[in-house]
């Protein structure tokens, strides 16, 4: 009830800032990557760490809901409804990296794809699909993207779906395998606040955030990894 309550909560104060963020005073650039990175987007992932217990869902029914959330998100987003698709396709991708947890019967594999989508998602973004869709499609990128409105502007930042499905993915991982859920989900939810820091001092139109999300993972559990791995327990335990 707690969790519900508080689910509730974030979603009526993040909805009353999507409706008046464009009448809110404007921030200097940097304020704007600081309200971002340290305030609306933590913010925002808060959602997956208040709903994970619904991780442990059958994962029929995990599929079911699935499913049946992305069609409602696309429902949303044709009717113009794109406030309440933006947090629909939150609810999706984070109950398809929660179903796909469940065919992972190792910490190892886990690892082994937090480190395959690094060269992957640099790829995608300097010179693969990410990068067309983008450059050319760009009302594709906004139907496969989460919008984080800043204030004062008619503009978004925007993080691509994949980078919700990981992140729910690995905090998933973390509370399966026993690793530290809440540093977890802290590190990786400022980890897209650094990739923004970084884009913006760069000054580059966008950069991959799996890079620095699997980092993230890794890094602040690399201890338990490693305990996990020496004693031979990277099994998980049902």
């Amino acid at each position: 009830m707690v969790r519900a309550a508080a689910v509730l909560a974030v979603l009526a104060a993040l909805g009353v800032y999507y409706g008046v963020s464009e009448d809110l005073p404007g921030l200097p650039q940097w304020g704007d990557v600081a309200f971002l990175g340290l305030g609306l987007m933590p913010l925002t992932l808060s959602l997956v760490w208040l709903a994970l217990p619904l991780r442990e869902t059958n994962p029929r029914e995990l599929a079911v809901a699935a499913v049946s959330l992305v069609l409602l998100a696309v429902i949303l987003e044709w009717a113009g409804f794109d406030i309440a698709a933006n947090f629909v396709k939150i609810a999706a991708v984070a109950a398809v990296g929660w179903w796909f947890l469940g065919f992972f019967e190792a910490l190892s594999w886990v690892l082994l794809v937090a480190l395959l989508i690094v060269p992957v998602d640099a790829f995608s973004v300097a010179r693969g699909p990410t990068k067309e869709i983008v450059e050319n499609q760009p009302q594709v990128f906004s139907a496969l993207s989460v919008a984080f409105p800043l204030p004062g502007q008619h503009s978004s930042a925007q993080l691509g779906l994949p980078d919700f499905l990981f992140f729910s993915l690995f905090l998933a991982a973390a509370a399966r395998f026993g690793l530290r859920v809440g540093w977890t989900w802290l590190a990786m939810a400022l980890s897209f606040g650094l990739t923004l820091a970084l884009a913006v001092g760069f000054d580059v139109s966008g950069l991959p955030a799996l890079p620095l999300l699997s980092a993230a993972f890794v890094l602040v559990n690399a201890d338990l990894i490693w305990r996990a791995y020496k004693d031979g327990s990277l099994r998980a335990s049902k």
